[in-house]
């Protein structure tokens, strides 16, 4: 059977000093799945833009300001992790360089800067605790992970770097 995700973006927005990131406390809707949790910004590609133009659209509609300079950090398969279980496949960036002036809150929650070094402190998804390290490290080679979930759960994780 062909694996078919939901391709999606997901972006750490750094200060200007690379000390803190902007996170998005999903405290908003009552309904979120993600509801008390912090995740970094972005969501699913449109049919008619490449990944960089989706991330780009996604950060400007969710924190209000314009990616300068980005660099892609890894990928990752989510076989089941939708809310019904479907399959999605995240192109993870950092952004080193934006213009503007952040947004506050957005529909899905309060954005907050949080200090790079304090990020595993929050409240976050479980997987995130695995690749989050791997977003910020100073290897410069992007990284390819699957992680699994079954019921809201993750599975396992695994991933390469080329």
């Amino acid at each position: 059977m062909p694996y078919t995700p939901i391709a999606a973006t997901l972006g750490y927005v750094l200060s200007p000093d690379r000390r803190r990131v902007l996170m998005v406390h999903r405290n908003a809707r009552p309904g979120d799945q993600h509801l008390g949790k912090y995740n970094g910004l972005g969501g699913k590609l449109e049919a008619d833009e490449d990944i960089v133009a989706g991330m780009r659209r996604e950060i400007r509609e969710e924190a209000g300001i314009e990616c300068d300079e980005l660099q892609l950090r890894g990928t990752i398969s989510w076989p089941g992790f939708g809310k019904h279980g479907e399959d999605w496949l995240g192109f993870l960036f950092v952004v080193t360089r934006w213009s503007g002036k952040p947004y506050t809150s957005n529909p899905e929650g309060t954005l907050e800067w949080v200090e790079v070094e304090r990020i595993l402190e929050l409240p976050l998804w479980e997987g995130d605790r695995q690749f989050l390290p791997l977003v910020f490290d100073s290897d410069p080679r992007a990284f390819h992970g699957v992680m699994p979930y079954r019921d809201g759960r993750m599975v396992s994780w695994n991933y390469s770097r080329i």
